[in-house]
């Protein structure tokens, strides 16, 4: 018995053995492919956002980064999102000026955020010692090289293991030296290692002047630069208002049957100035207002007002949805496009004296699906009018059996207000008070500045760049994106360039051209008479 024992065991010794080495290869396998399955993840999902990080703002001594991005950081450092223990911020640039000659050019411009001067806060004196300043060109490999050792030396004195840092290179530049200076952060400037550590950057629009231009440059970066590192900034999409249409529209149970050819007439979304060029003529000269406003800030919120629901909330997902309502938009047509130049324009001495640019423009745009076929958006922005905001507006039909007789006095509207004072309204048809059975046109409203006191609307940018920070892309514009917003602009816009299509003259403080109106009532829109909505005051 016992030597039968003796036998058997040896066999089940093997059988065991046998049962751990598949386990063990099963582990393995399941190892592997769950690697596999985080390197394909989003950087966002799998980097933890934590650890030494470095803001490198290039072209850090001209107007965009003095006026717009060190306000923005220093807001984000006095809401404790960059923690000075984390945190150093340097600047670019080809100016030869030493670090308190930039810290001086940028003081006056961080405030509070109601926009009170900080001239002896503790807060300011702080972050201004966390700025170093590199001068360099941006085609040269020794600038680049001085400045790849200076965010070494940071990093190392924060004890950061090599590459496993963060590094963000926020491009303050013009589209023109964008493929330079990504060749020379690619060659001396990245992160070592991958060690949970990440290189992104943050380009400014003009993303190109038409179809082509973008697609080379975006070919010039893509060759440098994953998807995931590449940040296209457009500043509209991280307004309050802007980022608050998603909620309005899939969050709301009555929006949702209203929001249709069946109920919607048309959709405005405007961008007004009360002042011209002021300075900026010769760079406004090369693109004019379609390339400046509406190709990309009006239609990036185009997108948002009339995209299908995503099925979840991850960028990707969101950015998919945008890019179908984009392919969706038909060939615009030239009867429905009004073009404007203010009177005085040409005499800024930046400009040409026969410039054929345009400072207004009107377009309707088509969306041929099932949703919107047959409902014009129409797309308006101008300089040196008689008002300045942003608004979208979208216009009810017709009452069917309008027993009131009120048609006249206007339909109803939704109206989301993105500057200045914010606000959303529904205008509407309403009893007048008294004995008499007559209507008017009243509002439900939702004025921020009234209804949500004491609460600080943040800055697009801060916003923003806190959103590459974190490395969430939702609100920034993908590459198929920006290629099909070209699409739609491009045609048009050659036309303008050859002198094809000319601007008519408009008045300093006027509506803009007449034709303007003509085509607003040509596309459907009713104009309201005898009600203006007033912000409420505190």
């Amino acid at each position: 018995m016992a030597a039968e024992e003796a036998k058997i065991k040896p066999k089940k010794m093997l059988l065991a053995s046998d049962k751990v080495q598949k386990i063990k290869m099963r582990s393995e396998q399941w190892l592997m492919e769950k690697r596999d399955s985080f390197r394909s993840e989003p950087l966002n999902e799998t980097i933890p956002e934590t650890g030494c990080l470095s803001i490198i703002v290039l072209g850090a001594s001209g107007d965009l980064a003095k006026k717009k991005t060190f306000p923005a950081l220093f807001h984000l450092y006095r809401q404790g999102f960059l923690p000075p223990k984390e945190v150093h911020i340097f600047g670019y640039a080809r100016t030869k000026i030493s670090d308190d000659k930039l810290r001086s050019r940028i003081h006056g411009y961080l405030t509070s955020d109601k926009g009170a001067s900080l001239d002896h806060s503790e807060d300011l004196s702080k972050f201004l010692q966390l700025i170093k300043y590199v001068s360099g060109g941006y085609d040269d490999e020794e600038g680049f090289r001085r400045l790849d050792k200076e965010i070494s030396e940071h990093e190392f004195s924060k004890n950061t293991v090599e590459g496993s840092s963060r590094r963000l290179f926020y491009f303050a530049l013009p589209p023109s030296v964008y493929p330079s200076v990504s060749k020379m952060i690619k060659q001396c400037c990245m992160n070592k290692s991958d060690l949970g550590g990440w290189t992104r950057i943050v380009v400014e629009k003009p993303f190109g002047k038409d179809l082509d231009s973008s697609e080379q440059l975006s070919a010039q970066i893509g060759e440098l630069f994953d998807e995931s590192q590449i940040y296209r900034i457009d500043h509209y999409l991280g307004k309050e208002l802007v980022q608050n249409l998603l909620v309005l529209r899939f969050a709301n149970r009555f929006f949702l049957p209203l929001w249709n050819r069946d109920n919607i007439d048309n959709v405005q979304i405007v961008f007004r100035e009360d002042f011209g060029t002021e300075g900026r003529g010769g760079y406004f000269d090369e693109y004019g207002i379609i390339r400046d406003i509406i190709q990309n800030h009006l239609l990036q919120v185009l997108c948002l007002v009339a995209m299908e629901k995503p099925i979840s909330l991850k960028p990707e997902h969101i950015r998919d949805e945008k890019v179908k309502v984009l392919q969706s938009v038909l060939p615009i047509k030239d009867e429905e496009v009004v073009l404007g130049q203010y009177q005085g324009y040409r005499e800024d001495p930046t400009v040409p004296d026969h410039s054929n640019t345009p400072t207004f423009a009107t377009v309707v745009l088509r969306i041929h699906n099932e949703r919107w076929e047959g409902v014009p958006f129409i797309l308006k922005a101008g300089k040196a009018l008689n008002s300045r905001k942003a608004e979208i507006r979208v216009q009810f039909k017709d009452v069917p059996g309008d027993i009131f007789k009120c048609q006249k006095q206007g339909r109803n509207e939704f109206v989301i207000r993105l500057q200045p004072s914010e606000a959303m309204y529904m205008k509407l048809t309403v009893k007048q008070p008294g004995l008499e059975m007559s209507t008017a046109q009243s509002e439900l409203d939702l004025s921020y500045r009234q209804r949500y006191q004491g609460v600080t609307i943040p800055e697009a940018y801060e916003r923003l760049i806190l959103d590459t920070i974190r490395g969430d892309q939702q609100h920034f514009v993908r590459r198929d994106e920006l290629k099909a917003a070209w699409e739609i602009f491009t045609p048009i816009l050659h036309r303008i360039d050859n002198g094809e299509m000319q601007p008519s003259l408009y008045k300093p403080g006027s509506r803009g051209p007449e034709e303007a109106d003509e085509l607003l009532a040509k596309a459907g829109y009713v104009q309201t008479h005898g009600y203006i909505w007033i912000p409420p005051t505190l």
